[in-house]
């Protein structure tokens, strides 16, 4: 039982989940850190934390081509399916979905949610996503800023925390720092960082202060690159 998490760029992700297959804001195209086209994944379920297109992406074009289910807030949720997309799921913050594999709590963030055409995204968010077989917790941030709510989140004890490094439009480095030392998770992800110049990191540097300045152990990937939790 584990969880195989793999970076797609940007706040991109591919799980694999006690042998299914999640995807977390599916920015592919256009993405110039995606390691291969939207249409190399074939996900159950996708996880989408708020409207902006960096994040909403290839949400449709791959809901519609593979039947997966979208887990989002109720008026993402509402816009999908004037798409033409036919499962989706919208919770709201602090709620719980049951997906049989897994469940999937919302979460808040503090940030912004708005379509390309400036209509209203709902509240942005992140997710607990704990794996039913494992037990095994992830709390995926979304954009967000520091808050000290994260403390509470850590309460439910975190195996691997998925955080925004990149600074400007979301919470930076120092800031992330913080965020582990409220979290406390087993293991950290940078994610939001490198992808355009406004958010160019030096990830290494980043890494190091978090070897040396909080519990967890830093996972950095190439887009591409996975690393297994047991």
């Amino acid at each position: 039982m584990s969880i195989k998490l793999t970076w797609l760029g940007h706040s991109a992700f591919n799980l694999e989940i006690d042998g299914h297959a999640v995807v977390v804001d599916p920015f592919l195209t256009g993405n110039p850190l995606a390691p291969f086209a939207a249409d190399a994944i074939h996900p159950e379920l996708i996880l989408l934390s708020h409207a902006h297109g960096d994040h909403l992406g290839d949400t449709v074009s791959i809901a519609k081509r593979t039947g997966a289910g979208v887990v989002s807030n109720f008026e993402i949720c509402s816009w999908l399916q004037k798409q033409g997309v036919a499962a989706t799921h919208g919770q709201n913050s602090g709620g719980i979905g049951d997906y049989d594999f897994m469940t999937v709590k919302s979460t808040i963030a503090f940030h912004s949610s708005s379509f390309s055409d400036g209509s209203y995204g709902g509240s942005p968010g992140g997710f607990i996503v704990t794996a039913a077989a494992s037990g095994l917790r992830m709390y995926y941030a979304g954009d967000t800023a520091l808050f000290s709510d994260m403390q509470l989140y850590g309460d439910e004890g975190i195996d691997v925390a998925f955080l925004p490094i990149g600074d400007f439009f979301t919470m930076g480095p120092a800031d992330s720092l913080r965020a582990i030392q409220f979290i406390r998770p087993r293991y950290v992800v940078p994610m939001h960082y490198n992808t355009f110049p406004p958010i160019v990191q030096d990830v290494s540097h980043w890494a190091q202060r978090v070897t040396n300045e909080t519990n967890a152990t830093p996972i950095v990937l190439d887009p591409g690159g996975s690393f297994t939790v047991e």
